[in-house]
């Protein structure tokens, strides 16, 4: 793709059929290689499709029997007191959007969440296209969600990690202060749609109650605001930025507390990328990375020096490779993003 292409990546507001519209040259590939880097946008590049006027039918798909008994095995998932993580790393394998990267992503989260924050290893839950785990369907996330908040209580910790695609949609409901809601793709977003954020925030936000603290990790495209948290951290301006809804409707909690840090902000892509990689061969997800790193180089990270740490590492990877089209798009590198259901302190320490 030239320099001066855009990508606007919307779905229908009825069928949710994908449409993604490019503004200049049409990329063919979505690998890029300078050098020993490689760098996929986590984003959908498609021809522009004429789908607006498509209606998908509103009869839902039936399950099969291995469908439902995977479904089951989620609903059985243990309820554990304290701590407990949902992550989720979609590859979307043998589809032409594929990601080499998020299986990696998922491990080292998994890793990190135990050695650094003594998560019970029974407490962490895996959707991927990986042995042994359920795949990240729509219908499989979803219930998935719904087990991270069950029967929350006063000093639980719960962590919802998501590596893959993600997209935006115009918004009909003026619930966005940009007027795009933003999404996940989940492993069979083609034929089941999206999940959209004012879904994510009804199954994961509003439930959470007092005494209860949720950290989500969104490593994709356009994910800055995909929790509609209705306070959004400015760190040009160093201060916090009002995000709620023009609508006026409510996307706060029941008394708990909502943080979440995406990868870049609602109009960036983000980076799956080797620009990190010793013998840069290992694809990661950027965001993951600089987050990874940040925690395990400073035991005693804040929110504040978090973030910072993360940029940081993004700007060097610049000044490394500047040609990486999926970390510099358009020269404008990804720039994590901090939001959160209530203002609070970011010197504080940095606790899952």
């Amino acid at each position: 793709m030239s320099s001066s292409a855009v990508t606007q990546g919307i779905c229908c507001p009825e069928c949710q059929e994908l449409i993604v519209a490019v503004h200049g040259d049409i990329q063919t590939q979505l690998s890029r290689e300078s050098g020993k880097f490689v760098s996929d946008k986590k984003g959908l590049h498609v021809y522009l499709r004429k789908m607006l006027h498509r209606r998908r039918s509103t009869i839902p798909n039936s399950l099969s029997s291995h469908e439902k008994s995977t479904l089951d095995t989620i609903r059985n998932w243990e309820t554990i007191k304290g701590k407990r993580a949902l992550l989720c790393g979609v590859t979307y394998d043998k589809q032409k959007y594929k990601l080499k990267g998020t299986n990696y992503d998922v491990i080292k989260m998994r890793e990190l969440l135990m050695l650094r924050f003594k998560f019970p290893s029974a407490s962490i839950h895996i959707l991927a296209e990986m042995e042994s785990h359920p795949h990240p369907t729509k219908r499989n996330i979803q219930e998935a969600l719904r087990w991270l908040v069950k029967d929350n209580q006063h000093g639980d910790s719960l962590v919802f990690y998501f590596s893959g695609h993600g997209l935006r949609q115009p918004d009909f409901f003026d619930d966005e202060l940009d007027g795009f809601d933003e999404m996940i793709c989940p492993l069979d977003f083609k034929t089941e749609g999206m999940i959209i954020d004012n879904e994510i925030n009804d199954t994961i936000v509003r439930p959470l109650k007092k005494g209860v603290k949720l950290h989500a990790m969104i490593d994709a495209c356009h994910s800055g605001t995909i929790l509609d948290l209705p306070h959004v951290y400015s760190t040009k301006e160093r201060r916090w930025i009002d995000n709620k809804p023009p609508s006026g409707v409510y996307k706060g909690t029941k008394g708990g507390h909502a943080i979440s840090i995406s990868a870049c902000e609602d109009n960036q892509l983000a980076a799956d990328t080797s620009a990190f990689s010793d013998k840069g061969k290992q694809m990661e997800g950027a965001m993951t990375y600089t987050f990874r790193k940040a925690l395990l180089e400073d035991s005693k990270a804040t929110y504040a020096s978090l973030l910072t740490s993360m940029q940081n590492d993004i700007l060097a990877a610049k000044k490394k490779c500047f040609s990486l089209r999926g970390l510099f798009h358009r020269e404008r590198v990804q720039a994590p993003l901090l939001s959160s259901s209530k203002e609070f302190d970011l010197n504080k320490a940095f606790v899952l």
